[in-house]
């Protein structure tokens, strides 16, 4: 009797793309066999090489396939060429990254705290090289899809309503002086307000320094010019009058009905002088407080759109901004925002932090 030969077929690519899409869904293993024309267990040995654990938008994981990690693992198998992964067995430092990028760190910034804080791994890993582990999925409970900046975004065109309010002419953006546009001194700041639901309620007041990056949050009652004056005022109190003429030279902002009272944002309740210069964007064009609106996607990353603001105490309010400012920037060379702003604040002679 003539012996059989068993005849082997490599799963490639194109097959994973359609065991990724299938699998996915819901379909069950055995069906999935069928219709790819492998066996059962091989597409259990597949499903393997490709898991990774995905985070839901409810905070949730859910186990799925990846074809682009399997298609990794397959072609590093398949060959002994090249140089071996960095990252290694080291576990130690496998787990400081997950659990840094899962509190709200990016690799940069995950480098940068390694270094400014003295602490020793096996591993050494530059900027590109860990931003390539995460994105083949080389990491057991991180993904890209766990990165504040998942890559470039396709811009969404939507339709343009016309603006409701025109800036004032006197404290339109366009009589700003230039050195505040190029972020050369201290004390310019830009103002916009973050809110949970579409419903009134609750919102924070944002203030973010152009030059340091220094962020400030208020919980505001509601998005109203009262408030945003009110905000004001406590924080003069907080600084001083004449500490905060210093510190708050300007403020720009959109033409939202919150920041309608340019008097009372101006004007000291307390001294009846000018505290601040305001100066407000042309209509939708966010682009004009570039700062203020990428701090928003940090606070985005806590506090996600549709989310009551009077469900967070301000004890946890006080948590992001301290986040926000301890953040390594690249901008910076892994500086903090809260150092820059110190700084700053020793030129001037100010002493306000204990």
């Amino acid at each position: 009797m003539p012996r059989t030969t068993k005849h082997y077929k490599n799963i490639t690519k194109p097959i994973r793309d359609k065991l990724e899409a299938l699998y996915n869904a819901g379909v069950p293993v055995k069906q999935i066999s069928e219709e790819l024309g492998y066996t059962f267990q091989s597409i259990y040995r597949e499903l393997k090489r490709g898991y990774y654990m995905h985070l839901n938008s409810d905070w949730t994981e859910t186990r799925k396939y990846s074809a682009d990690k399997a298609q990794y693992f397959a072609d590093l198998n398949a060959t002994a060429k090249g140089a071996p992964l960095k990252i290694g067995n080291d576990q130690q430092f496998a787990k400081f990254v997950e659990d840094m990028v899962l509190n709200g760190y990016s690799p940069a910034a995950i480098l940068d705290f390694i270094k400014d804080n003295g602490l020793k791994f096996n591993t050494k890993v530059c900027r590109g090289t860990l931003y390539s582990y995460i994105d083949k999925g080389l990491f057991l409970r991180i993904t890209n899809k766990n990165l504040l900046r998942k890559g470039k975004r396709k811009r969404k065109h939507k339709k343009v309503k016309a603006a409701k309010q025109l800036p004032k002419i006197e404290h339109s953006i366009e009589k700003r002086p230039q050195e505040i546009a190029k972020r050369i001194t201290f004390g310019h700041w830009e103002l916009d307000s973050v809110v949970g639901t579409q419903k009134k309620g609750e919102t924070l007041l944002c203030m973010t320094e152009r030059l340091t990056r220094m962020e400030i949050i208020f919980k505001s009652p509601d998005k109203s010019a009262a408030s945003t004056v009110t905000m004001l005022n406590r924080l003069e109190c907080k600084f001083g009058s004449r500490n905060f003429r210093q510190i708050f030279k300007s403020i720009t902002c959109d033409n939202g009905t919150e920041f309608s009272n340019t008097t009372g944002m101006e004007y000291s309740p307390y001294t009846g002088k000018k505290r601040t210069a305001v100066y407000y964007c042309h209509p939708y064009c966010s682009s004009e407080r570039g700062s203020n609106e990428n701090q928003n996607g940090f606070i985005r990353r806590f506090i996600p759109k549709g989310t009551r603001i009077s469900n967070y105490t301000n004890q946890q309010i006080q948590s992001i901004q301290d986040f926000i400012n301890g953040y390594p920037r690249r901008l910076f060379d892994g500086e903090s925002s809260i150092k820059r702003f110190k700084n700053e604040l020793e030129k001037l002679n100010i002493k306000i932090f204990a």
